[in-house]
């Protein structure tokens, strides 16, 4: 069985302030955001949207949310800043011209479209029975990762554990845009030769956008599994709700050791140790080990059955 996480709260997003976007606007005393400063999908968002539309309906006063209200109320027309400025996506100085109405704001849609096309901020790398771990990333059980960025959109790609175990990756079948994923159902596949892995996807939701340039240079997947290497970008139901299924932090230590240790247990350790203490993981394992096979690869560590060769 799989241990939970101890929290629900979104963590490891890089963001300057953490507080919530109606303490900010002075509406209640305390609280920090643990949604990644999604707010259209945020459970506390909407009860107090419903908890003040009643308010509001009562004593007839607009319907702009409370939020809003206040901030507009705390600073004049000329120095109200940006939304991002306030929650950390930016640094200022940013004012904002749209009275906190972010859908009409250009500048508010090309920050997505910037995050969709950029690349993972560089994060801390430690090695973990070596095998390189990203800190502020949740891992799958099936070897994805997942880093829930600013607004929820949630950026995936394969640990370093795959890369090194499967050796020289490409992508096989990718999701198109628009297309869903199901968290812990076959999101996609990799490829070596005729060859192919399935891959469960680490999240639930809607495919914004894929890397193209993994497709062009595939060994992004094994120099920067954590940065360059990223596969696509999903935009999740509730970023909170994926949480159960994901290891994170010290948890996300003590499951790779446990791969590691499992990946040990099928090489003979005594003509090839796979990692010395603090060193890193033997690469290309299939390929040192090929009488280990594929298929029984792919079965104990992606969880899924080997999809075949290519017609």
């Amino acid at each position: 069985m799989k241990s939970k996480p101890r929290t629900n709260a979104v963590a490891g997003f890089q963001v300057i302030e953490n507080e919530c976007i109606w303490m900010k606007a002075g509406v209640i005393n305390f609280r920090n955001c643990d949604n990644d400063y999604d707010c259209a999908r945020c459970p506390f968002d909407q009860g107090m949207r419903k908890t003040m539309g009643k308010a509001i309906a009562e004593s007839d006063r607009t319907e702009s949310p409370v939020w809003v209200q206040q901030l507009k109320a705390r600073y004049d027309a000329a120095n109200r800043p940006c939304r991002h400025v306030l929650t950390g996506r930016i640094e200022g100085p940013k004012i904002c011209p749209y009275n906190y109405e972010c859908y009409h704001c250009a500048f508010d849609q090309m920050l997505d479209d910037i995050d969709l096309e950029a690349s993972a901020p560089e994060a801390p790398t430690r090695l973990v029975s070596g095998v390189k771990m990203a800190d502020g990333y949740y891992y799958h059980f099936g070897h994805g990762w997942a880093r829930f960025e600013h607004g929820g959109m949630t950026r995936v790609g394969c640990d370093d554990f795959v890369v090194r175990v499967f050796g020289r990756l490409n992508p096989g079948e990718m999701p198109p845009l628009g297309s869903r994923m199901v968290q812990g159902q076959v999101g996609w596949t990799l490829a070596r030769g005729n060859r192919q892995a399935a891959m469960l996807a680490p999240v639930t939701g809607r495919v914004l956008a894929v890397n193209h340039q993994v497709a062009e240079h595939p060994e992004l997947m094994a120099k920067t599994p954590y940065q360059n290497g990223w596969l696509f970008i999903v935009e999740p139901d509730n970023p909170k709700r994926n949480l159960k299924e994901l290891y994170f932090g010290q948890q996300a230590n003590r499951w790779i050791e446990r791969e590691q240790q499992a990946l040990q247990q099928m090489a003979d350790p005594e003509r090839a140790p796979l990692a010395a203490t603090g060193g890193r993981i033997l690469n290309d394992f299939v390929g040192s080990f090929p009488d280990i096979g594929w298929d029984r690869l792919v079965s104990r560590f992606l969880h899924t059955r080997d999809r075949g060769s290519r017609p």
